[in-house]
């Protein structure tokens, strides 16, 4: 059983840099998609970015692409999230999950609903 373990985010004001990261314990070799989603008071959680594991690709969702950088360990065991120029909008709490079966399109489209395994969640506050 795979089990997540983020570490991270914090309080940082505007425009300013925190990094997240996700390690899978209890990993057996073999391909997988590790994703980062939030979810803000009161709102639906939703799909970050993702990385999968076959062909090293990752995926952004428009309101990150261009600020948040994903990337993979050698291992490919854990991911860290640099989350750059945050705003305001950006404070939530953070969770990584992790499937070994579906694809980071899949991630995106219904993984908030399906997937099985998650982090604890991580806290990002941005505040002046």
């Amino acid at each position: 059983q795979v089990q997540l373990v983020e570490s991270g985010g914090g309080l940082e004001q505007p425009g300013g840099s925190l990094k997240l990261s996700c390690t899978a314990d209890g990993f057996n070799e073999g391909y997988h998609a590790i994703g980062w989603f939030r979810q803000a008071p009161g709102k639906e959680r939703e799909p970050l970015a993702c990385f999968a594991s076959n062909d090293g690709t990752t995926k952004y969702s428009d309101s990150v692409k261009g600020r948040f950088i994903l990337t993979a360990d050698n291992s490919k065991k854990a991911v860290t999230l640099q989350m750059n120029r945050l705003e305001p909008e950006d404070s939530a709490q953070y969770y990584c999950g992790w499937t070994d079966q579906y694809t980071c399109h899949w991630m995106f489209e219904v993984g908030v609903m399906y997937l099985e395994v998650w982090g604890q969640g991580s806290l990002v506050t941005v505040s002046p």
